[in-house]
């Protein structure tokens, strides 16, 4: 144990260090994921730097005073011990929370009973015939007890996408908390999409229930609905095959600014995409790529919008307006 606990305080000092790369960020999932007690032993490391930081803070505010007062000249490694005491405390709880450009998995995910990581897909069955496709990028919760024995499977889709099957008994019912809202069915298969605040409920077979507050709407197959903090939208008819598509392992977009199409392979791509132009992201796609391959639509962008890519370490690139 004490072996796991060193090699947690140095995933804790690295992550600070500012200097991480994708290989850094590989590297800690890979050892976070050789099991619970790692994860926990990284979050218990990160406690105590936490719980330094303003210690050594203090000390480095001492010292600063201390030299002014005798006018001397700054002592520059017991200062920059103190600073980076601190600085690292602070650094490795922000990255392990909000890691930068989505390196490696947030710390906040490791409480979650189901995560996929970028471009991972997964299928959990659940009781009563309950079967979950998680897309990319999902967090789901399981809420069971004694109360909800017979109503069915509760699931907390936290963010992500999935696609649910209830094909179980008749008195079985699945719901979906998402958003502050709940989708809840009997028999029926159902596309559901939390991202950035909205919901997005498909309903692909039979007939789902979306309740939001006290608003309440039906959707039949072909049908679908958005809800977020303004309450819920207008149910439409609409084409599944794209909303699906990525259950075939394909991106499918039609007439879609490219800024939202960059946001979305960025859900299946490890590094980046950056867009550097407004005016490029507003231009509108019609294509249909692979997940596996997705490299390749930074060459498409380049090639047919003339835009001028750049590309950097750990799989970002820059996507800009070509120089005129």
């Amino acid at each position: 144990m004490k072996t796991l606990q060193r090699e947690a305080q140095a995933w804790v000092v690295r992550l600070g260090s500012q200097q991480v790369t994708e290989a850094d960020g590989q590297a800690f999932r890979h050892w976070c994921a050789r099991s619970r007690d790692h994860a926990q032993a990284f979050v218990q490391a990160r406690q105590v730097w936490q719980a330094m930081a303003p210690a050594a803070q203090r000390v480095q505010q001492q010292e600063q005073q201390a030299r002014e007062a005798t006018r001397r000249l700054p002592v520059p490694m017991p200062g920059r011990r103190a600073f980076l005491g601190g600085a690292v405390a602070a650094s490795a709880a922000y990255l392990a929370v909000s890691p930068p450009l989505a390196l490696w998995p947030s710390v906040v995910e490791w409480g979650d009973d189901y995560h996929t990581a970028t471009g991972e897909q997964r299928e959990v069955a659940m009781g009563d015939g309950v079967v979950l496709q998680m897309n990319t990028q999902t967090r789901i919760n399981l809420h069971r007890g004694a109360a909800q024995e017979r109503a069915g499977e509760a699931i907390e889709l936290v963010s992500g996408e999935a696609e649910v099957l209830a094909d179980g008994l008749a008195s079985a019912r699945v719901t979906v908390a998402a958003g502050g809202g709940v989708v809840s069915a009997t028999r029926a298969r159902f596309n559901i999409r939390h991202l950035d605040g909205e919901v997005c409920v498909t309903c692909l077979a039979g007939q789902v229930d979306v309740a939001q507050g006290t608003q309440h709407a039906q959707l039949d197959e072909g049908r679908q609905l958005r809800y977020g903090p303004a309450g819920l939208g207008v149910v439409t008819g609409v084409d599944t095959g794209p909303v699906i598509a990525w259950r075939r392992r394909q991106l499918v977009f039609d007439q879609v600014p490219l800024s939202q199409v960059v946001a979305e392979v960025n859900r299946y791509r490890r590094g980046r995409l950056i867009l550097t132009s407004e005016a490029l992201g507003r231009s509108r796609v019609q294509a249909s790529f692979s997940i596996d391959r997705l490299d390749d639509v930074a060459f498409l962008v380049r090639d047919v919008y003339g835009a001028e890519l750049t590309q950097l370490p750990g799989g970002i690139v820059l996507l800009g307006a070509a120089n005129a």
